[in-house]
């Protein structure tokens, strides 16, 4: 059995948890994003409108564990990357993954900027409403709502290259950055 903590070799119990809790609920996330894109802004009953709020709960959730996991990840030794792993591949990791970091920061304050902009609240899974971070705007609710969607794309393009180098390491060069991450 793994341990909780990362080794040199091996990431831990945690680091795992939390990388693959939140990859589901980023994946949840840009799926209930698409779908509120989609569907009109009238004549969908409370759908809509519910969709919104589920959105707005997981994303404050991903906020939370975001701060948590890059917490846990600057106390915990980050286990070494496979020795056949050229210089610039390990940038290129390390580049991805600051990336990841910025957008899951990015996204959830986006969307909490966006929507105190538009004066609605956003609550923590109905224990509080989180405070307004912008006074209500049309304008700064349209930009935010603009900003949101281009990180949400940036996002899906820094995925598709984690997910890609992940199957790469794992497909092609058979080495183990993949299996680091698994249970």
């Amino acid at each position: 059995m793994k341990p909780l903590k990362n080794t040199e070799q091996d990431f831990g119990l945690i680091a795992m948890s939390l990388h693959w809790m939140m990859a589901l609920l980023i994946i949840v996330m840009l799926i209930l994003g698409f779908s509120i894109a989609i569907l009109p802004p009238v004549g969908v009953g409370p759908l809509k409108s519910n969709l919104v709020f589920i959105h707005k709960e997981i994303g404050v959730l991903i906020l939370t564990l975001v701060a948590f996991r890059l917490i846990w990840r600057l106390f915990n030794v980050l286990p070494e990357l496979a020795p056949s792993i050229p210089t610039w591949q390990q940038t290129g990791a390390r580049a991805v993954h600051i990336a990841l970091y910025g957008f899951m920061f990015a996204l959830p304050l986006s969307g909490w900027a966006m929507s105190s902009a538009a004066g609605f609240s956003v609550s923590y899974f109905g224990l509080f409403d989180l405070p307004y971070i912008v006074a209500p705007n049309r304008d700064k609710a349209m930009l935010f709502l603009e900003i949101h969607k281009w990180l949400a794309i940036g996002l899906i393009a820094t995925l598709v290259l984690h997910i890609g180098a992940a199957l790469f390491h794992h497909f092609i060069n058979k080495d183990d950055t993949l299996k680091k991450m698994l249970p």
